[in-house]
This record gives C-alpha cells, structure tokens and sequence, in this order.
C-alpha cells in the first residue's frame, strides 16, 4: 500500500507523532496527580478521557506508519496530503471525506 509520502516525510511525521504521544503521556500523568487536590471531578475526568483517547490515537498512527498504511484515508483510501498532516498527524481522512463525516 503506497501512501505517497517520500520517507523524509514519513520520518517528520513519525517524529512529530512520537512527540505528540509523550506530550500526551506527560499531560495524563499530571492530571492523574490532580486527581489528588481540590479540584472539580467531573472536569478532571473528562480531560484524562480526552488524554487517554489521543493517546490511543497516537499510537494508531504509529502503527498505521509502521505498517504502510499511515496516510492513507480511511474513507476513500486516496493519499492524505502531507501539508494536511502536517498540520493534524492525526488526520484518519482526506479533506473531502472529513468534510462528509461532519456534514452527516
């Protein structure tokens, strides 16, 4: 499966995922430390799901790079751009199928 990313690319992405998971990794620790002052429950606990789900999102994308098939849209299976990667390594679809998710 071709993704259309040179491996320079695939590299920066890699790292820039691999950055994005420690931050990630560093953020739910804190807020698990939080867990033990004043603080509103409710808020806290919506903020280490938020954190727990980027984190498996995160590990999904290395997975997909590690596998070939990071970069690729999950809706068409058409080449996602790097400049949209760039901006959201994250991205699971082109701009075209993210535009029908949102829409539907």
């Amino acid at each position: 499966m071709t993704t259309g990313l040179s491996s320079v690319q695939l590299q920066i992405l890699r790292e820039e995922l691999e950055d994005h998971l420690r931050w990630r990794v560093a953020q739910l620790a804190d807020l698990k430390a939080a867990s033990d002052g004043d603080v509103d429950l409710r808020d806290l606990l919506a903020s280490v799901a938020a954190a727990d789900h980027a984190i498996a999102e995160a590990r999904e994308c290395l997975d997909r790079l590690a596998e070939g098939s990071y970069g690729t849209c999950g809706g068409c299976g058409a080449s996602i751009p790097f400049e949209r990667l760039k901006v959201r390594p994250l991205a699971r679809y082109c701009m075209t199928c993210q535009r029908r998710r949102e829409a539907a």
